[in-house]
């Protein structure tokens, strides 16, 4: 196995495995979506809507990190398609399926959760440009 970083990010075997998990959940979150019968053109239009939290990063990086990872977890999307199922809300339920494989994808893509230190550092190393 590899050794564990001393940077704190994930990395190796636990990194591959963690992007397996993000494409596993796209291609979960789509298939449902297709399931649920839902609008292509709005699974195509609500994909990116997460990113919109990016617009918080202009106050601090602290408050771009908090608002980037409370819509880039799982939990929002999870607890939502649960109270929507419970409810019986379809709409609701397609829309944490949109999140969902957003979510998937970017874990996929190498894209982690946020460190307040800069929109670069995230749980699964630092991403862009090394500078």
């Amino acid at each position: 196995m590899d050794a564990a970083p001393s940077s704190g990010a994930v990395a190796g075997v636990p990194k591959l495995i963690l992007k397996l998990e993000g494409a596993a959940l796209l291609i979960g979150a789509a298939f449902f979506y297709a399931r649920f019968e839902g609008s292509w053109l709005w699974f195509a239009v609500l994909f990116l809507a997460p990113d919109l939290s990016f617009i918080a990063y202009p106050v601090s990086t602290r408050a771009g990190a908090i608002a980037y990872n409370a819509v880039h977890s799982t939990l929002g999307p999870l607890a939502l398609i649960a109270l929507a199922a419970w409810l019986g809300w379809d709409l609701g339920e397609r829309l944490a399926l949109i999140w969902l494989a957003h979510v998937g994808a970017d874990r996929a893509l190498g894209y982690g959760l946020k460190y307040a230190t800069a929109f670069n550092d995230t749980h699964l190393g630092r991403i862009g440009k090394s500078g």
